[in-house]
Parts: structure tokens; C-alpha cells; sequence
């Protein structure tokens, strides 16, 4: 039984910072809820009892949640020169247990969290059919449906299966080896994202993926994907939850 996530909520949202520049982008309110509160409220309502918030950019914000809302903080204080990748990595003393792992900027459906919390096996990537975002992370799989390369160049990918969520399980032993490979490789290690680690990795650490082809999501990267988040991706999620 998963109880741990963890939510990487470090980076700066330097393509939003026009419109949100008060706040990290977990802070985002939709439907009358930050988005980072909704994702506590669905972890917790899967049985998650242990969250730890990778922090940097603006981080007071989710230090003073910590105080109403039962997350742990860790702060990433190169976070303004770093990767997501080096966040997790900075996470070796706290994490002991298999682990959920979300993107703070997240708008999705309670079912993207319980489907990869039941699902049998430890090391998944959740993806979903094709959703036009503009901002896409392909992925590309084997036969069975376990991770070759993923990235947001279409042309560096081939048979394309689905694209990345950012909601994933990761086991303590696959962690383990990726901290490992990181301390042998501290350079690249340092400046890229936790799902780049993982598609390096990936052949002495395979990970399955899970794909919902009608799942209900979206990133808050830009202006444009916080409006539709708002007006298009959140209503739908409400009305199907409904």
C-alpha cells in the first residue's frame, strides 16, 4: 500500500510569471481551490498520509500551508539553476518507501491518482491520449508497453504511445539507483527534469506505462493553459465526477 507522495512544486513558472507572479503556480485558484489543495485532497482521500512538497521558487507560500495542511517541506535552494531531477534528488533522507510523484501544476481527474496507487506494478508513468495542448511530452514505448524515450520534440520519438501526465509511481528501490546514477553523473544529474532522469534510466530501470486514453487534464504552464484549465479542463472534470 502506497501512504508517500511526493510533489515537485520547486521551479519558477517563468512562462506564467506575468499573470501569477505573487505565487508559485500550486497556488493557482480554480473552481474556488488552489490546485495544489485539491491535489492534497485527493492523495489524502487515497490513503496518502505522508506528503512532501519540494519546495524553491516563492516557498513561504507552502511553508504557511504546512502549518493548516499536513505536508513536509523541502526545500530545493538551487532551484532557480536546477532541474525537477535535482529537487527529487535533494529528497534521499526523508524518502524510504515506494512513492507517488505529481507536478504541482496540475488540473486532473481523483482517477489519475487511484488507478496508478492500485496499479500492480511498482515503476508506472501515467499518460493519456492525445490532448492538443501545444505543450505535449510524448512517449514512446516497446512492445509491452514500458518506456524507450520520451520528449516534447515529436521528431525524437517514434510510435507514440501517449503523453506524460506528471503523476507517477516510483519504487524506493528504483529511487535508489537513480540517486546513485546521479551522483556519478552530478553535472546532468543537476540541470534536468526528473522525467528526463527516467528515460535515461530506463533500460537498467524499466518502468511501465499506464496509459488512460479519455482522462481529464491539464498542465498550468502558460496563460493560455490556465484559461482552458479553468473554462474547458476543470468544468469537464467536475461534471464527470459529478
Amino acid at each position: 500500500m502506497i501512504t508517500t507522495a511526493v510533489i515537485l512544486a520547486a521551479g519558477m513558472g517563468s512562462r506564467i510569471k506575468d499573470k501569477f507572479d505573487d505565487r508559485p503556480k500550486g497556488f493557482i485558484n480554480i473552481g474556488g481551490q488552489s490546485i495544489i489543495e485539491r491535489s492534497l485532497d485527493i492523495l489524502e482521500s487515497n490513503g496518502i498520509t505522508k506528503i512532501i512538497v519540494g519546495t524553491g521558487h516563492l516557498s513561504k507560500h507552502y511553508e504557511d500551508l504546512a502549518h493548516t495542511r499536513s505536508i513536509t517541506c523541502m526545500k530545493n535552494t538551487l532551484f532557480d539553476s536546477s532541474g525537477s531531477f535535482y529537487t527529487l534528488y535533494n529528497m534521499q533522507d526523508i524518502l524510504e518507501k515506494d512513492f507517488i510523484l505529481l507536478e504541482s501544476d496540475l488540473v486532473y481527474e481523483s482517477k489519475a491518482v487511484s488507478n496508478i496507487i492500485t496499479h500492480p506494478r511498482q515503476d508506472v508513468i501515467l499518460a493519456s491520449g492525445k490532448t492538443n495542448s501545444g505543450d505535449e511530452v510524448f512517449i514512446e514505448t516497446d512492445a509491452n508497453h514500458y518506456l524507450r524515450a520520451l520528449s516534447k520534440d515529436v521528431g525524437k520519438v517514434s510510435n507514440i504511445y501517449g503523453e506524460l501526465v506528471g503523476i507517477s509511481k516510483i519504487s524506493i528501490k528504483t529511487y535508489q539507483k537513480l540517486c546513485t546514477w546521479a551522483q556519478n553523473h552530478s553535472e546532468i544529474a543537476k540541470q534536468i527534469h526528473y522525467e528526463e532522469a527516467i528515460a535515461i534510466n530506463c533500460e537498467e530501470n524499466p518502468i511501465y506505462i499506464e496509459r488512460v486514453k479519455d482522462l481529464i487534464w491539464s498542465e498550468i504552464d502558460t496563460a493560455q493553459q490556465f484559461e482552458v484549465a479553468r473554462d474547458t479542463i476543470f468544468p469537464k472534470i467536475v461534471s464527470k465526477e459529478q
